[in-house]
């Protein structure tokens, strides 16, 4: 950890809500003038779409699973290094992983390339004076026997709804933006699962903060659900590892997010609709704290 280079990591798998949060730490930074470093966890993948493809035809051959949440298609050494090199001198290399065309024009004009989608930009510096290294991605608290990213992490943030929420969202989305049939979506899942409840579940334990929303329809059997419940048939639960240590000041946090209560001394709920909202107001204060020690 670091007062004079902090980190801030963001976890959660893809469609949990990742997106929400990171909005919420955009508006933060903006409005405070503060100017991050944003790694995204996609760039710390072992393998291109197309090496991960072979690689996964490969394990499927001998009945082993691969997955993008476990550490064999993954460089946490990298990813730690990254931290580490950050918290002690605010420097560090990044790269980025094209997700789509539009991304693959954007880079290859930028640094003169003709990269494609599903491949990686070279790697390169930070940019320079950056106050604050923010994460999103699956592994920003992760700790394997070989690699301990979470030592390095100044405030962590998990963004995981009920696993069943989450099949549902995992199944609109790589359906409608990813023409996946339902049956390909449902091997994906079984496929990920062990890595899942290895590499990527531990780090809700890890995290200074976690928001977890919960349906308040029926969501008993994700694979035949219908729609994607909305915010407004939710609500998003909101636990604190140490509201001390992070000085949360729950009568204030209650008061601005109507609707809310605390279900436990740690832990508020809040209405789905306003889990934006919650995050700015809960999250604010304590960037703003983390960048007044960095003056001190």
């Amino acid at each position: 950890m670091s007062k004079k280079h902090p980190i801030v990591a963001v976890t959660g798998s893809s469609g949990a809500g990742t997106t929400t949060v990171k909005r919420a730490f955009e508006h933060i930074f903006y409005r405070d003038g503060i100017k991050a470093a944003v790694i995204e966890g996609d760039s710390f993948h072992r393998y291109d779409r197309v090496e991960m493809k072979a690689e996964m035809a490969r394990a499927a051959e001998t009945h082993h699973n691969l997955s993008h949440f476990g550490p064999e298609a993954n460089r946490f050494d990298l990813l730690e290094e990254l931290f580490r090199n950050y918290g002690e001198s605010g420097a560090g290399k990044q790269r980025y992983y094209i997700h789509s065309d539009s991304e693959a024009v954007h880079h290859n004009a930028r640094l003169g390339t003709q990269l494609q989608a599903g491949q990686f930009t070279p790697w390169e510096d930070l940019p320079e004076g950056t106050d604050v290294l923010f994460y999103e991605g699956l592994h920003g608290l992760v700790v394997t026997e070989e690699d301990n990213v979470a030592q390095h992490v100044d405030l962590g943030v998990g963004v995981v709804p009920i696993i069943n929420l989450e099949w549902i969202q995992k199944i609109f989305r790589d359906n409608a933006e990813r023409g996946y049939s339902a049956e390909a979506i449902v091997d994906t899942i079984m496929r990920r699962m062990p890595d899942y409840i290895r590499h990527v579940t531990p780090q809700f334990s890890l995290t200074d903060i976690n928001f977890q929303r919960v349906a308040t329809v029926d969501t008993s059997n994700p694979f035949i659900a219908r729609d994607i419940p909305t915010p407004d048939e939710s609500f998003v639960i909101i636990r604190f590892k140490d509201p001390e240590r992070l000085q949360i000041d729950f009568p204030y946090v209650l008061s601005m997010i109507h609707d809310s209560f605390m279900s436990r001394r740690n832990t508020m709920v809040v209405p789905g609709g306003k889990m934006g909202m919650a995050m700015e107001v809960i999250l604010q204060p304590i960037i703003e704290r983390m960048m007044d020690a960095r003056r001190v």
